[in-house]
């Protein structure tokens, strides 16, 4: 039973022509789907129905065939062969009562259009502004083309109808949309009645609405989603301005759909944004118009979920990252498990499915992007097998998934970890500068294995092959992680590179461990990224943070990056910057002396020499496997021993992000005591039909 403060939460409210059953509003996001993989894009959508939402949108739905962002994978509505693949998803989005939207995008400066090959259209010639500096600029939209334009958002508001969409929202934030386009001083530099004055400037979006709502008004209702504040300057589109568009057209739409500036400023991750990050900007907004708002913030508090609705800040709870992270985040809110809800930790994993055109993942929920590709859910698990017994070596991320996800198939676990706390590499991280966030990857796990009575714990348990054979387990797990490399052994270099034994090196394991001095006042420390996630711009701050003079030094082009996927790379060089960091970009390390590094430009090869008295060397990760080993040259002795499997997983098998741990301690738990599938594909797949020739 839920608890009376959260009753807010379960109100009822019309959105135009419907009424959604409660405050909880899943705002479109990406998944690296899009329209390669409609049936697991929309069985994702079904399962957050399950889960309780009230409002569920598609991602960003390319509306018309001139304006599309390849090499990105999305939603596309460009003719009515587009249609079936879309009802698939709005029939999974209203299975359990919610309301199905669809977010209409015309990309104008922001679409490219390699694959259409035809020209960009925009409300002023510019270059095109994507993630990487495409070469193509973007033609003026003359009067005919804005008729065509209005007419195109006509056509796929009709289309999106026959889907079955109960809501469209018009895209016109984050810098993605034609709508901020216009409205932006930055992009709108046009002298005709669709420039200058913010009511000019309003002139396309009124239309727009105007003409959907003649089209389908009475039977779907119509949201605008629009950036608080695009933070570029005086040219930007500024909160103030905001303010003013939405009081200049207060019931222009059915719902305002607020969210920050650039979409690095909207999913910052919670190393640079903390929860309801964007109340400042938002707070007020709903005072300026009689139409319900929705705004984002990571939510992932019940408390200051309705805290926002009861102080009259948003009408609508609206989630992306947290709707991931638990798709069942309603559900337990109204069920009084609060204790139950998987937390979204802020990494960001899901937007790198987007940024790399790949299938998303979720750091703390493993069976995102998964429910119909393999048929997971996030709440329950398969029957269990013929088999009673597991023995789970080490209790990090993979660990500690695959013993609740075992426990949860009725196994009886034996999870041994060989310290005194749980939690592996998370947490040691989880007490670095920006990540404590991430030590909701233990916590979560942490609660529901101590709610099982058919697992148990011991700690302090570092085990030998020997010890293995001699308790009768059925089956084992190795789970026991990686260390960081000392040698240098990464990208650059393949084999150790020379270090003398004169130069104090450091590992980022052993700034976790504290084997650094504290204070590292007058000493010069070089940290060498050869990673180029986050950890070696961690490195470097936590050395600045010390006292030392910190020269990063990394082959990239860019501090730690890998993290441009995760919307946080410009923040990452921001605040390195702000605490004296020299940065040195584009160079490696050829050697390693007494009293200095060694460094090369990785283009001309020309070498220059750091006076330095530690290197922090963040290269690559060895797998700590030799228990795994050590059982593999014993197996012969597995059958007289009960041993029917070993396996090894996660870092233990191959060091990757944490979200790769989870997924492959679930995935072992899944799959164990299920039949050999042989060489056939682990998940399903959907091929493009053929037209005919």
């Amino acid at each position: 039973m839920r608890d009376a403060k959260y009753d807010i939460l379960f109100e009822p409210l019309a959105i135009g022509p419907h009424v959604a059953k409660n405050r909880f509003y899943q705002v479109p996001h990406c998944n690296g789907g899009g329209y390669r993989d409609p049936s697991a894009a929309a069985a994702m959508r079904g399962v957050k129905s399950e889960g309780g939402w009230g409002v569920i949108f598609t991602e960003q739905t390319e509306m018309h065939h001139t304006s599309e962002i390849t090499p990105f994978i999305e939603l596309r509505l460009w003719e009515d062969k587009d249609i079936p693949g879309l009802r698939r998803m709005s029939d999974a989005m209203k299975v359990h009562g919610a309301l199905a939207g669809i977010q209409l995008a015309y990309s104008g400066i922001n679409g490219p259009n390699f694959y259409t090959k035809e020209v960009p259209l925009a409300p002023s010639a510019l270059p095109i502004r994507t993630f990487t500096n495409d070469p193509v600029q973007a033609r003026a939209l003359d009067r005919t083309d804005i008729r065509d334009l209005r007419r195109w958002f006509v056509n796929a508001a009709k289309r999106s109808k026959i889907a079955g969409f109960d809501l469209i929202c018009l895209y016109g934030a984050h810098g993605f949309g034609i709508f901020q386009h216009f409205l932006s001083r930055a992009t709108n530099q046009r002298t005709d009645e669709y420039g200058g004055s913010l009511e000019n400037r309003s002139r396309f979006a009124r239309e727009v609405v105007a003409d959907i709502r003649d089209a389908v008004g009475d039977t779907t209702a119509i949201t605008m989603r629009v950036s608080l504040d695009e933070t570029i300057g005086e040219l930007g589109f500024s909160n103030a301005e905001v303010r003013e568009f939405v009081e200049m057209n207060a019931d222009l739409p059915d719902l305002w759909d607020l969210a920050h500036g650039a979409w690095e400023d909207c999913s910052g991750p919670s190393r640079f944004k903390e929860e309801g990050a964007q109340e400042i900007l938002v707070k007020g907004i709903r005072e300026l118009s009689t139409r319900p708002v929705v705004g984002v913030g990571r939510f992932t508090s019940p408390d200051v979920m309705a805290r926002m609705i009861r102080q009259g800040i948003l009408d609508f709870i609206g989630c992306a990252r947290p709707s991931i992270a638990d798709p069942f985040l309603p559900r337990k809110i109204e069920e009084g498990r609060i204790e139950d809800i998987r937390e979204c930790i802020g990494c960001n994993m899901c937007i790198t499915g987007d940024m790399t055109m790949s299938i998303s993942r979720c750091t703390q929920n493993p069976t995102f992007m998964e429910e119909w590709r393999k048929g997971w859910h996030p709440e329950r698990m398969n029957e269990k097998g013929e088999s009673q017994t597991v023995l789970v070596v080490g209790a990090g991320p993979a660990g500690l998934e695959a013993t609740r996800a075992l426990a949860l198939r009725g196994y009886d676990v034996t999870l041994a970890e060989a310290s005194t706390t749980l939690g592996g590499r998370v947490a040691r991280e989880r007490l670095l500068p920006g990540l404590s966030a991430w030590g909701r990857v233990v916590d979560y796990r942490q609660y529901q294995i101590s709610q099982r009575t058919n697992v148990e714990t011991y700690f302090d348990s570092r085990l030998t092959a020997e010890d293995v054979l001699a308790f009768g387990f059925e089956h084992v797990a190795i789970a026991t992680g990686s260390h960081w490399r000392r040698d240098g052994v990464a990208r650059q270099h393949v084999v150790p590179m020379p270090i003398d034994a004169a130069m104090t090196i450091w590992t980022p394991d052993d700034i976790m461990g504290k084997v650094h001095p504290e204070n590292l006042a007058g000493k010069t420390v070089v940290v060498y990224d050869d990673d180029h996630y986050y950890m070696g711009g961690v490195m470097a701050e936590v050395m600045a943070k010390a006292g030392a003079t910190v020269i990063l030094v990394t082959p990239s082009a860019y501090v730690s990056d890998w993290t441009r996927n995760t919307l946080e790379q410009g923040a990452i060089h921001v605040r390195l910057d702000d605490l004296g960091v020299d940065i040195r970009l584009n160079r490696g390390v050829t050697a390693i002396r007494a009293g200095q590094v060694e460094t090369n430009c990785t283009y001309t090869g020309r070498r220059k020499a750091i006076a330095c008295d530690a290197v922090l060397m963040v290269a690559s990760r060895l797998s700590e496997d030799a228990l795994y080993n050590d059982l593999l040259a014993r197996q012969g002795d597995w059958a007289d021993a009960g041993i029917k499997s070993v396996k090894i997983i996660g870092d233990a098998a191959a060091p990757a992000p944490i979200a790769w741990a989870t997924y492959a301690g679930h995935r072992y738990a899944r799959e164990l005591d299920t039949p050999d599938i042989g060489d056939a594909l682990p998940f399903r797949r959907e091929v493009t039909q053929l037209e005919p020739a």
